[in-house]
């Protein structure tokens, strides 16, 4: 792969971190959500003119590992 696309691929990648990040925060603030929640989370990414879907789950916990 070319360096272009390894460029793009990192800057998609940093802001799909960080917006996913105050996209989490900012629902839990607006929900009203109580501190030490737990929450089940999923991650869809799809890729347009390609058959392409990839689904990440997860867990966030707020407070105490």
């Amino acid at each position: 792969m070319s360096g272009n696309y390894n460029m793009s691929m990192r800057k998609f990648l940093k802001q799909v971190g960080v917006t996913s990040q105050q996209a989490i925060e900012e629902g839990l603030r607006k929900a009203g959500a109580p501190e030490g929640g737990s929450y089940d989370v999923k991650m869809v990414l799809t890729i347009d003119g390609l058959e392409v879907e990839h689904v990440v789950t997860g867990h966030i916990k707020d407070g105490e590992a």
